[in-house]
């Protein structure tokens, strides 16, 4: 296997553990938004953030870093219309998930101490559980619409 076709294995497989992490866990955080459960939440709210940390973070340094680097055994530029676009989607992107994995640590900690205690979560909690959401579509969407660029590569605009 040559270097370009190890990296684009690299790359592709990063893309999938960053995607595929992120709304797996973002299913299981939704749903135990909804069940009104702290126990739950607690748990679940800690086990999100550990795979953001574990895995979706690696995963959001590599994609950049093997994206540049195939963009440059390719011979292509920055200039190149769907690289471009996919850049600023991965900015957008990276735009709502530092804010996420910021609202997400905050959710845990107060699910935890809520749980510890017996107590009902504060009011806080569902309002940042209401902004990650919120974060969460457009970040999402930015990646679906990432792949079918990779995929597709289309010509969107002269260069």
């Amino acid at each position: 296997m040559n270097t370009y076709l190890l990296l684009k294995t690299v790359h592709i497989l990063s893309s999938v553990l960053l995607v595929g992490t992120g709304f797996g866990s973002a299913f299981y955080l939704f749903f135990a938004n909804r069940s009104d459960n702290v126990q739950a939440q607690a748990v679940v709210s800690r086990l999100v953030v550990r795979a953001d940390l574990w895995f979706t973070t690696p995963a959001a340094l590599v994609q950049p870093l093997s994206g540049l680097l195939l963009m440059h055994l390719a011979g292509w530029t920055l200039a190149t219309p769907w690289l471009a676009l996919s850049l600023g989607l991965y900015g957008l992107a990276g735009a709502c998930w530092l804010p996420v994995l910021w609202l997400q640590v905050r959710m845990a900690r107060m699910a935890e101490d809520a749980a510890a205690r017996g107590q009902a979560l504060p009011g806080d909690y569902r309002r940042y559980a209401r902004l990650w959401e919120a974060l969460g579509y457009p970040a999402f969407v930015a990646m679906l619409a990432i792949y079918a660029l990779m995929v597709n590569k289309p010509a969107l605009w002269a260069q």
